[in-house]
């Protein structure tokens, strides 16, 4: 097999990656999902049929089906970090006298997070059973757009209560179903939504107080060298004064596993922080990922009409009760005794 065939199964094969996950998240109408849906047909045509369905079969299993696969390397990408931060960063930044409460800070937030992590995984997160389900469908109203009144779920046989979803993953309903974490291997609804909040916002505060550790060790480490006052021979036999460019290709040449790791956590920082705030924003709300994502259809409004010529639906969210009450929900999910002390 030569490189050109290798290729076109390698891009095949992220092209599909790429538009499962885009099916997984629920945009299948969006354009990158036609787009790589479009790539993939055409590279169709040259990878073998057999190939085809082996990688469609092991994608399938990946992002359709339950599997321990993201949670090992979320441990794993955790254990390399730790790691390095354990047997450089620490090291080098208790012999330059740093406090030790500050080295510290990152193993204290990674207890919290493994915390929730391990409770976020664990808890039931609002399954709904025929014994339960009497009560459940009482808890919030149908808002007739988003959630209409005696929808039946094909595959659980029983009326959909509002702000449920069925989980094609777990194969069951979830009240106030937010979404499905393939990280913690398990949905995100009503009862552990608190703990995927701070869980969450744990792992964004971990991931900065590495980031900002590692970068204070490398700055300490460029003023104490006084290399910024120094100078460098480039390739012409010139003598030039030291660039920021410079000093980024030093540190790598010198600390090469540590500047990998600040870039990482980096990164990781920015995602997580850009993360945290959409799942802030969702709480102080009172939406989920869910309705997020489908009111988008209908357009945001602060009240529900019907336009005469058009009968075109504007949607409005029915649930939230201010941004004290909104937050508290997360906390402390609403029963059917508390809804009806509040009607």
């Amino acid at each position: 097999m030569d490189f050109l065939t290798l290729f076109l199964i390698y891009l095949w094969f992220i092209l599909t990656t790429i538009a499962l996950l885009c099916v997984c998240l629920g945009r299948k109408e969006s354009f990158l999902t036609r787009s790589v849906n479009g790539a993939s047909q055409v590279l169709s045509f040259v990878i073998p049929t057999q190939l085809q369905r082996v990688t469609q079969r092991a994608l399938h299993r990946l992002f359709h089906t339950r599997s321990c696969l993201f949670v090992a390397l979320h441990v794993a990408l955790q254990a390399a970090v730790y790691g390095e931060y354990t047997w450089e960063v620490f090291v080098y930044c208790w012999e330059l006298q740093f406090h030790l409460l500050l080295l510290l800070l990152p193993y204290l937030l990674l207890a919290g997070n493994m915390g929730c992590f391990i409770l976020c995984s664990r808890a039931n997160p609002g399954i709904i059973t025929k014994s339960n389900h009497a009560s459940l469908v009482k808890v919030y109203a149908h808002d007739g757009v988003l959630f209409q009144k005696g929808v039946v779920c094909p595959t659980c046989n029983m009326e959909k209560p509002a702000r449920s979803k069925h989980c094609s993953f777990c194969g069951t309903c979830v009240h106030r179903f937010d979404h499905h974490c393939v990280w913690v291997n398990n949905c995100i609804g009503a009862f552990n939504a608190k703990y995927f909040f701070l869980y969450l916002f744990s792992l964004a505060a971990t991931a900065a107080a590495i980031a900002t550790i590692t970068a204070a060790f490398l700055i300490r480490v460029v003023l104490l060298s006084d290399m910024m006052h120094g100078s460098y021979i480039d390739e012409q036999g010139q003598e030039r004064a030291v660039e920021i460019l410079f000093l980024v290709q030093h540190l790598f040449l010198t600390f090469p596993r540590v500047v990998f790791m600040l870039g990482f956590v980096i990164l990781l920082t920015l995602v997580l922080g850009a993360y945290c705030c959409f799942n802030l924003y969702l709480a102080l709300t009172n939406q989920t990922s869910n309705e997020w994502y489908k009111s988008r259809r209908y357009g945001c409004s602060r009240r529900l009409t019907l336009q005469p010529h058009d009968r075109q639906v504007v949607y409005k969210n029915i649930y939230s009760k201010g941004v004290w009450m909104n937050l508290k929900e997360i906390f402390k999910p609403p029963t059917v005794l508390e809804r009806k002390k509040t009607t």
